[in-house]
Order: structure tokens, then C-alpha cells, then sequence
């Protein structure tokens, strides 16, 4: 008898989670980024949906939509129906793209929907380098001006305004090489056109792990604890301290029964023990925000992009 009773609750459970499943109005969901393949946002959508998919019924396509810098992939997402079958992976990159280079489409013709992370970024190396941290690569800059080639993603990636504010800094010139996203600065670094260059820990992870690359320094407020011996920008003197995040917008209009979904469902993955002990070891921090959150966060960190671009002279607008 308790068989068969443990049986019917597993199956009147198994049952409920299917109805609660098939309330999301679509099988199929389209989650969009600017990234390359291999870059962060790539790779971060893509273990994400590993275990989304079972807590949303969903099953999840990652799509690349490359070019103007993201521009491509905001005009993509803003021309879409709102409907809850296509979103786009956030970084700063979409707000300064949008500030920037004014596109047709902006930030602002897309929704913010949920916040997960903020993700370290990390200064790296060819394993075989001579620079042993950034204080190194400073030097070197304020010896052999605009000879130091530094990699970095797209033109307005967070990564290429730290760079910016680097410079001001510490009064060095370097050269800075754009490139499509995290997976194509990370090779440049590896074949040499780089000597160095600025990612996430996710996006490095395998070259790290084979000891192809070496991390000289984070920017972040104290020492990432899964690289104690990596010291941060502040302590060698350089006061840089930058907060990625990364997030998921949709098309403006989603209704409010979409955005529930998500937000219910992204505070039950960043709890999963397996995508738990995924995002810890990359040293991507929780974060999450609601959608009103997410919302006020993303407008002040635009007005504080306008006046950081502002006072480095990158735009007078």
C-alpha cells in the first residue's frame, strides 16, 4: 500500500510540474547574443539553458547575431514579437553601444526582464609572458608608447572603456585591438598578435585549466577565492574596480505573466547544485534582480556610462 501510494504522489507530482511547465507559451525559446562563439555571454547562455530547460519545459536555441558592436542583435531583439519566444543575454556592452554609436535601436527599445550575475573581469596572459601582473605591463607601456597591444571585445564593451580609463590613469598610451567577443580576444592572445588581454574567467576557463594562460590581475574590490595568488588592480596601486553584469532583456511590452516565469525560474537555477558549482568555479557572483530592479539598475548605469564617457573624453555628447 505505501508502494503504490508513493507512487501515485510522485505521479501526481510529476503531473503538477508538467502543468506548471505548460503554462510558458512557448516550447521552443530563442535566447540571443552579440557574442562569438566562445566569448563570455556565449558561453554563460549556454550552460545556463543546460538547467533551465527541465524548470521552465522550455528548450532553449542560443543564437549568434553578430555585428555593429551588438548594435545587430538589439535591432534583432527590439523587431521581434513580445511575446516570451526570444530574449537577448545583457551585458554593459548593449547600454555603451547604444550611448555610443546611436543605432537605430538601443537599450531602450528592450525590456530588461531578470538579472543573474556580475561577472570579474580579469586581466590574462600567454603562459609564457614576461609580465608577472599589470603594474609589469604599465611599465612596459610608459617605456615603449602605443607597443603594447592589449585585446580586448567589442568597441563598446566594458572591457574597452576599462582600457580607456586604464590609460587615463596611469597616463599610458597602448594599442587596442576590438575584437567580436571574449573567444577571439582570448586567441589573439594565444597566437601573439596580443600580449594581453581583458575577459572573464568562464571564457578562459579550458585554456586556463591547461596552463596555456595566466592570470596577473582582477578587477575587483578583494582577491577572487578561487585564485588567491592573482592580485587585484587596487593593490598594485592602479584604482580600478569594474562591475559586469549579466542579465536577460526581451522585446519592449513582454507580458507580465512571461516576465513572472523568468523571474521564478531564474531564482530556482541559481539555487541548482549543478549550476551552482558551474558558476563558482568561474567566479561569477549572484546577482539576481527582478525585473523592476533590473529595470532602475540598468537606467542608472547608463547615466553613469554618459558621464564616465563624458569625463575620459571618449564622447561630448
Amino acid at each position: 500500500m505505501k508502494t503504490v501510494l508513493c507512487v501515485g504522489l510522485t505521479a501526481v507530482g510529476l503531473l503538477a510540474q508538467s502543468a506548471l511547465a505548460a503554462e510558458y507559451p512557448h516550447k521552443t525559446v530563442k535566447l540571443v547574443t552579440h557574442s562569438s562563439p566562445g566569448g563570455g555571454t556565449d558561453v554563460f547562455l549556454r550552460e545556463l539553458v543546460k538547467h533551465l530547460s527541465p524548470i521552465m519545459g522550455v528548450n532553449f536555441a542560443v543564437e549568434n547575431v553578430r555585428g555593429g558592436a551588438g548594435a545587430k542583435a538589439v535591432a534583432y531583439l527590439a523587431n521581434s514579437p513580445a511575446d516570451g519566444s526570444v530574449f537577448y543575454g545583457t551585458t554593459p556592452s548593449y547600454i555603451n553601444t547604444s550611448l555610443l554609436s546611436k543605432p537605430e535601436k538601443t537599450y531602450q527599445d528592450l525590456d530588461p526582464v531578470v538579472n543573474l550575475f556580475q561577472d570579474p573581469q580579469i586581466v590574462f596572459v600567454r603562459a609564457d609572458s614576461p609580465y608577472k601582473n599589470l603594474k609589469e605591463v604599465v611599465e612596459d607601456a610608459k617605456k615603449r608608447p602605443n607597443q603594447v597591444r592589449v585585446a580586448v571585445s567589442t568597441p563598446g564593451s566594458l572591457d574597452r572603456q576599462v582600457m580607456e580609463q586604464l590609460k587615463a590613469e596611469t597616463g599610458t598610451e597602448m594599442t587596442i585591438i576590438t575584437h567580436d567577443g571574449g573567444g577571439d580576444v582570448m586567441l589573439s592572445v594565444l597566437n601573439g598578435t596580443a600580449n594581453v588581454g581583458i575577459g572573464e574567467v568562464a571564457e578562459l576557463r579550458g585554456q586556463i585549466d591547461a596552463g596555456k594562460i595566466r592570470l596577473i590581475t582582477t578587477y575587483t574590490n578583494q582577491r577572487l577565492k578561487q585564485f588567491p595568488d592573482v592580485p587585484t588592480a587596487k593593490e598594485q596601486g592602479i584604482n580600478l574596480v569594474v562591475r559586469k553584469f549579466r542579465g536577460i532583456a526581451g522585446p519592449k511590452g513582454l507580458p507580465r505573466d512571461v516576465v513572472s516565469a523568468w523571474e521564478n525560474s531564474i531564482q530556482k537555477v541559481l539555487e541548482s547544485p549543478d549550476f551552482k558549482a558551474w558558476y563558482e568555479k568561474d567566479a561569477l557572483v549572484p546577482d539576481y534582480m527582478n525585473q523592476e530592479e533590473y529595470k532602475k539598475f540598468t537606467a542608472e548605469f547608463a547615466e553613469g556610462q554618459k558621464d564616465f564617457f563624458q569625463k575620459y573624453g571618449i564622447t561630448t555628447d
